[in-house]
């Protein structure tokens, strides 16, 4: 069964705890972090502490108290949702950098609205709840960088439901695909670039991997795309539309 971290359950067996230093970090890449000083950086790091947990280990159970707010700073985790029936719909994966559990920062106590899983050995940093607050607060650009974070989600969350009004599977990944680059993306030479792994776009889409696998495949040969193991060049997206019509 998996382990569980948020609440008072943080002594489960999925988690090895850590009391070292976090000064490791110090030159970790968030965008939670971006636009400290050295000095606040600092600061912020070493309210946090750091835990280890397992692959197949539960950071967060929807619903449990937002006492604490996370910082994946090694590994790969990603959230779920449990329908009142029980079915577990995966939602937005989570990289190096990304921050969960920020209903720790509102004003008001309040519930995690989903679950997070860890899907291979992670470290993560772990604020409390009044620590996070009072650093916020000291910090106004943490709450910026916070704001930053959920508008990224709200782009996510934007592509995987217009994707689900389009009528046929590679539609739907075209359309996925051309919101996220428009939210995510990095202009290089050539096309937007996505750091984006076929699992995440077929889950997003609502298609199987496979499904995600062979559209892209087709894409690649007509040169609309450049795939590799965990980042995608969109070169024409015009090319994901041919038969929009």
């Amino acid at each position: 069964m998996a382990s569980r971290l948020s609440g008072n359950r943080g002594k489960k067996a999925g988690m090895i705890h850590s009391s070292g230093s976090v000064r490791e970090a110090e030159h970790f890449e968030s965008q939670f972090l971006r636009g400290l000083t050295p000095e606040d950086r600092d600061m912020v790091l070493a309210a946090a502490s750091r835990r280890h947990l397992r692959a197949n280990s539960v950071a967060v159970h929807q619903g449990d108290p937002a006492n604490f707010m996370f910082l994946l700073f090694k590994g790969c985790a990603r959230h779920f949702y449990l329908t009142p029936q029980g079915k577990k719909i995966v939602l937005f994966w989570l990289a190096p950098g990304q921050i969960f559990g920020a209903s720790a920062l509102l004003s008001t106590p309040s519930q995690y609205l989903v679950g997070t899983e860890i899907l291979k050995d992670s470290c993560l940093l772990v604020w409390q709840r009044s620590a996070i607050r009072t650093l916020a607060a000291r910090l106004p650009r943490l709450l910026d960088n916070a704001i930053c974070v959920a508008n990224d989600y709200l782009i996510w969350y934007l592509a995987a439901h217009t994707s689900l009004v389009s009528h046929t599977a590679e539609q739907r990944l075209a359309q996925v695909l051309t919101t996220l680059a428009r939210g995510f993306g990095h202009k290089v030479r050539g096309g937007t670039c996505l750091e984006l792994t076929n699992e995440q776009l077929a889950n997003a889409a609502n298609v199987t991997i496979f499904t995600a696998s062979r559209v892209l495949n087709s894409w690649q040969r007509k040169g609309a795309v450049v795939k590799t193991r965990r980042r995608l060049l969109l070169r024409l997206p015009e090319q994901l539309f041919p038969d929009s019509s």
